[in-house]
């Protein structure tokens, strides 16, 4: 029986926490700067709009973890020590292991411009940015965030909340198109522009102005936008700051094996900060998503307690919220035309509602994208498994249909 030390308690780290536990009764310490207690990053946008408190963010009671044997420790890392198996904490306490598990997440990719450093200028990724933003926002009339992805995207939701007039500064020429297909992305467009937010897309920032505050924004088209708040949401990279003086073998992440170990015996990393050395046909070398991190919470536990489990995602999954437009994908939806494959899209006459289903040369279902919409996810990964045809999908559209009360059922306006 040994020591197992995660450092890390999002998603990634907390789900191989609760999953060691179940199989063994090795003792587990789980180390964060952060916070004390795991929380849904996710849900930090409603408590800022104020429909939740940040106690609701919490899956799990505080006695939870006592009960459950898993040591809390609120504190920072600073030294990593894999020769003599050490960790050194901020406050100098020195924190023996057996084995290591780093679950070190993300940090926000900063804006190179002179500027950045200014008040009403950040990010927001961590429990501290939300502090921030409360602290940033207050009288505030005007603000810009500049990113198209969906951090960008809540930022300007919890901005917009507040009466702030918000413009979301995009350097693509249609809102995440890099991810979506144009029909989609293009309904994107219209549903952020009707709920009151100015889109400008096809432009980036050449200039922030100001002295002590942020005063205003210059983008690359010569137009000027004041502001009193920019937000900085142009992307995340994998948190390696820990390991970057050690024997740790990193690239752009931290470089694991199909068991998530790195080169390092007894040292595995998972979650948001890991680049896999050989990915899984279907999936990218970096995937810094929630569900990923979950996958990699449970894989990386059967390991640790004697059943060596490879890292296997399964079909790809990822959801978001684009204000109240609700976007689910699975499996393999090119964002453009890709040979060898079709696709069958369908909006509904209020253009509020998509539906594309993405087929191969055999009319075998590939993945699926809903806008609008909400759908039965073991059902939409059975049809990707068995290869579904998509004559068998428009005549069984029921069967991936969620219908929980209140809300709208896919409907053959889709078809």
């Amino acid at each position: 029986m040994g020591k197992i030390v995660i450092i890390g308690n999002g998603i990634a780290g907390i789900t191989a926490a609760r999953h060691i536990r179940k199989m063994s009764d090795d003792a587990i310490v789980v180390i964060s700067a952060e916070s004390k207690y795991f929380f849904s990053r996710t849900a930090l946008m409603y408590v800022f709009m104020g429909h939740m408190k940040f106690e609701h963010t919490q899956p799990y009671e505080n006695w939870f973890w006592k009960k459950n044997k898993i040591q809390l420790i609120e504190s920072q890392v600073t030294h990593l020590n894999t020769a003599n198996k050490q960790l050194t904490l901020r406050s100098g306490e020195v924190i023996p292991y057996h084995k290591l598990v780093l679950a070190l997440g993300s940090k926000p990719r900063p804006l190179p411009l002179v500027g950045a450093e200014l008040a009403g200028v950040q990010s927001l990724y961590t429990k501290q940015d939300l502090h921030l933003m409360e602290q940033n926002s207050q009288g505030v009339q005007q603000a810009v965030v500049v990113g198209g992805g969906l951090i960008g995207i809540e930022m300007a939701e919890m901005l917009h909340s507040r009466d702030i007039h918000v413009t979301l500064v995009v350097r693509e020429d249609s809102y995440w198109n890099i991810v979506l297909p144009k029909e989609e992305s293009e309904m994107v467009n219209r549903h952020i522009r009707s709920r009151g937010v100015t889109l400008r897309l096809g432009r980036t920032v050449q200039q922030i102005k100001g002295q002590e505050r942020v005063e205003g924004i210059a983008l690359d088209d010569g137009t000027d936008l004041p502001c009193q708040f920019l937000g900085i949401t142009i992307g995340v990279m994998p948190n390696t700051g820990l390991v970057e003086n050690s024997e740790i073998d990193t690239h752009h992440g931290i470089l694991v094996d199909e068991y998530l170990q790195t080169n390092v015996p007894d040292v595995y990393a998972i979650g948001d900060c890991v680049e896999l050395r050989n990915p899984p046909p279907g999936h990218r070398a970096m995937e810094p998503v929630w569900y990923t991190g979950r996958i990699m919470g449970e894989t990386v536990a059967q390991t640790l307690c004697g059943k060596p489990t490879a890292y296997a995602p399964g079909i790809w999954f990822n959801s978001a919220k684009f204000f109240d437009l609700e976007y689910q994908t699975y499996g393999f939806v090119p964002p453009t035309p890709r040979e060898g494959y079709d696709s069958y899209y369908r909006e509904d006459r209020k253009n509020e509602r998509a539906l594309r289903l993405t087929y191969d040369t055999n009319n075998n279902i590939v993945g699926i994208n809903s806008l609008g919409l909400r759908l039965n996810h073991q059902a939409c990964e059975r049809w990707i498994s068995m290869g579904k045809t998509l004559e068998y999908a428009l005549a069984h559209l029921e069967e991936i249909d969620f219908d929980p009360e209140f809300y709208p059922k896919l409907n053959r306006s889709l078809v």
